[in-house]
């Protein structure tokens, strides 16, 4: 019994071992579709899009892993909600790859030249900066499961979607100077940058439900309910210093 146990917390550590290894690709892929954003470089595009399918492999083989121990182990529990969330992460993971190769194919379809405009690049790279540090601690939330840092990327992912926002406006204006194609390109490497953070929220939504047994916004309200009944204890306990004074 103790061996079978033993060879089962293998099973779920490896499983969650699969996801950090998702991620680790995903981040790599992602540098790389914005270095060829960025610089127009074609080798780094044509990198990208060459690792669709070992990151299609990875995605199959951590799904596999939980469809066995959901098969065969019957898990309840705790075990039960790291293997389901592992499934939504899973798929959460693999989209954002996916949004990393259509940034690396508008560069490779616009090469030699960039595809931003030069007014708009700065924000975009702003959004690459934000979005790489975003898969960072996307990756460090898989590792620890911390609560406080999985919440914390919600918050990250703010400055993105004012960025995406931004653009919007500025694509819409009357006064935008530049070609139908490049308002194309601005339009959806501004959608994909906005998407890939989303992911990267919905990733850390999927851990905080691991670690706490409720899902994000429940366990927001959960948090505020307890300040707001410390906050009256606290002005009950001082009432009744006054009092006894």
């Amino acid at each position: 019994m103790e061996r079978m146990r033993t060879v089962y917390r293998e099973q779920m550590d490896n499983l969650a071992h699969s996801l950090i290894v998702m991620c680790d690709r995903v981040g790599s892929m992602h540098k790389l579709a914005n270095k060829a954003l960025f610089e127009a470089d074609l080798v780094s595009a044509e990198t990208v899009l060459s690792q669709i399918d070992s990151l299609e492999d990875l995605r199959q083989d951590a799904e596999q892993r939980a469809f066995e121990l959901l098969a065969r182990e019957a898990p309840v529990a705790g075990d039960l909600r790291q293997i389901v969330s592992g499934l939504y992460i899973v798929e959460d993971i693999s989209r954002m790859g996916a949004l990393s190769v259509h940034i690396a194919n508008v560069a490779r379809r616009r090469h030699p030249n960039k595809a931003l405009p030069e007014p708009v690049e700065g924000f975009f790279r702003e959004m690459a900066a934000v979005s790489e540090q975003m898969t960072h601690e996307t990756r460090q939330v898989l590792i620890d499961y911390n609560v406080d840092q999985a919440l914390a990327l919600d918050k990250t992912d703010d400055s993105i979607d004012d960025i995406h926002q931004h653009l919007f406006t500025l694509t819409n204006d009357d006064n935008w100077p530049h070609t139908p194609a490049q308002t194309v390109d601005v339009t959806l490497l501004s959608r994909f940058y906005e998407r890939y953070a989303d992911h990267a929220v919905e990733v850390a939504a999927r851990i905080v439900y691991l670690a706490t047994g409720y899902k994000r916004d429940v366990y927001l309200d959960k948090l505020e309910d307890e300040r707001d009944q410390r906050s009256f204890n606290q002005r009950l306990q001082a009432l009744e210093r006054h009092l006894r004074m």
